[in-house]
């Protein structure tokens, strides 16, 4: 039976590229007014029966306006995925030439679990890779490597999220890493849509192996809505 998570990409800074979310969102999107934004959602999809949200540290304060509303509502029954990989740099500005910055290494591990743990502590159950691919320094990295080991040890899970034209490609890669003798990642998330079905097979792959498949932008980013 397929669940069902909120993902706030769009909700955690003023400017994402879903179609459609000017109309959705607050004409002013300071950040007091995006946070009463997405607590409104939050709260919606709580109440039709969603109990997963999905963040990451390129969310601009999704993870902040999160745990605010978790302290706030009292809900222990939500579980919560995030991200590392990206980090934020518009600075809160629409307009900005680039909104995201990607960095597969141990230093942006390191500092953005550190930032991730601040903010949700033991609330994470699942800790991916923000759009790993194939190529990626992750896989030649022997000390974050051993970072994560260390971190899928003391009990958090590891995923990898994937994008672009060879997700499949990554999908199988990032299944094949071992550290200490078990395999490192225990979920993927994928970009899968009737427009961009390519990594079909290797979702299907994933889940036969036992892994958790997660399908991301299933309408396109709006595109199908």
């Amino acid at each position: 039976m397929p669940d069902f998570a909120l993902g706030l990409a769009a909700l955690g800074r003023p400017a994402y590229i879903n179609l459609g979310r000017e109309r959705a969102l607050p004409e002013h999107r300071d950040v007091d007014a995006m946070r009463r934004a997405c607590h409104a959602v939050l709260d919606a999809a709580y109440a039709a029966g969603v109990r997963r949200v999905d963040a990451a540290r390129s969310y601009g304060r999704a993870e902040e306006f999160l745990a605010e509303w978790l302290a706030d509502r009292g809900h222990r029954d939500v579980r919560v995925s995030s991200k590392w990989g990206y980090a934020y740099v518009a600075d809160w500005r629409r307009d900005a030439d680039t909104h995201e910055v990607k960095e597969h290494s141990l230093d942006r591990f390191t500092r953005q679990w550190r930032e991730t743990e601040s903010l949700l502590g033991a609330g994470v159950e699942l800790y991916q890779v923000h759009s790993l691919t194939d190529d990626s320094p992750l896989f030649g990295d022997s000390e974050l490597l051993a970072a994560l080991g260390a971190l899928r040890d003391s009990g958090v899970r590891l995923g990898l999220s994937t994008s672009g034209p060879r997700q499949g490609e990554a999908v199988r890669r990032g299944l094949e890493v071992e550290v200490a003798g078990r395999r490192l990642f225990d979920a993927v998330q994928s970009t899968w849509n009737v427009l961009e079905p390519s990594v079909g097979p290797a979702l299907a792959l994933a889940h036969e192996a036992g892994a958790e498949v997660l399908v991301k932008e299933g309408l396109a980013n709006g595109r199908l809505a």
